[in-house]
């Protein structure tokens, strides 16, 4: 099984990217994130047509918005919380079956967290801190057994997860409190899949500001994008790519797909 997730920085804006990313690399499952699209206006028949009539999605007008694409037949999942009561499509679940029994993945967009990394004075970092204290209640609750968690999770976690730990040890993303609640989250029985195959000592990013004239050669990076893997299905790990080329084609998002590889056979 192939799985690849990617805040694809306006669903509709980049369709013909998603097209090529389809045919390029053959996806079973794509979770995206950032869609921009209210779910009257999500673009369902483009993607069966580019073969995946399985389709879950939450989306609202200009900004956040996930969804769930399949070529294998999902359930949504129903009893998931409202985060923080605001209704803000940052997450949806689904489960599927395989051939070894039935697996649950969370399509994750956690809030950015705004400029200034202090909960005081700016209520987007308040928010992106009460969400991730939240989520990881709810999954202490409700204990993760086959499960996967992707998405954008806006935090690099380790020192070689952005081009300077030093300089950006203050900088929202990378500070001390993001990465602790971050980190208890995985905790409550995740594996960090990507550091799995990518050593924690060597750089590793998915993420280049728009900022960055030559984003290639100044390689100023984050790993904002994140897959997890429960214990149980650490051993189904097969491999890991993050596309990188991506980030060169026409009107790219910001972000780069992350792609692993399962050994799970859909029932």
């Amino acid at each position: 099984m192939r799985l690849m997730t990617w805040n694809i920085n306006s669903l509709r804006l980049r369709l013909p990217l998603l097209q090529r990313l389809a045919e390029e690399q053959n996806p079973d499952i794509i979770c995206l994130q950032e869609t921009k699209v209210p779910d009257a206006l999500f673009p369902a028949e483009a993607l069966r047509e580019m073969g995946y009539p399985h389709q879950h999605f939450l989306g609202m007008k200009g900004y956040n918005g996930v969804a769930i694409l399949s070529r294998h037949a999902m359930t949504p999942l129903e009893a998931v919380p409202d985060w923080c009561g605001k209704s803000d499509t940052r997450h949806a679940g689904i489960l599927f079956e395989t051939s070894t029994g039935p697996v649950i993945l969370h399509d994750f967009y956690v809030p950015a967290g705004g400029d200034i990394p202090d909960p005081a004075v700016n209520d987007k970092f308040a928010h992106k801190l009460a969400f991730l204290e939240e989520v990881t209640s709810w999954f202490k609750e409700n204990v993760p057994v086959r499960s996967i968690v992707v998405g954008d999770l806006n935090i690099a976690p380790l020192e070689h997860d952005v081009w300077s730990h030093k300089q950006l040890a203050t900088v929202v993303s990378h500070t001390p409190p993001e990465i602790e609640r971050l980190q208890a989250w995985q905790d409550t029985g995740f594996v960090d899949a990507m550091r799995l195959v990518v050593p924690a000592q060597e750089k590793l990013y998915t993420w280049w500001s728009y900022r960055n004239r030559d984003w290639k050669l100044s390689n100023r990076g984050r790993r904002l994008d994140h897959v997890w893997l429960t214990q149980d299905l650490a051993p189904a790990l097969k491999g890991m790519e993050v596309l990188r080329d991506v980030r060169d084609w026409a009107s790219p998002s910001d972000h780069v797909p992350v792609m692993v590889d399962l050994d799970l056979t859909f029932a």
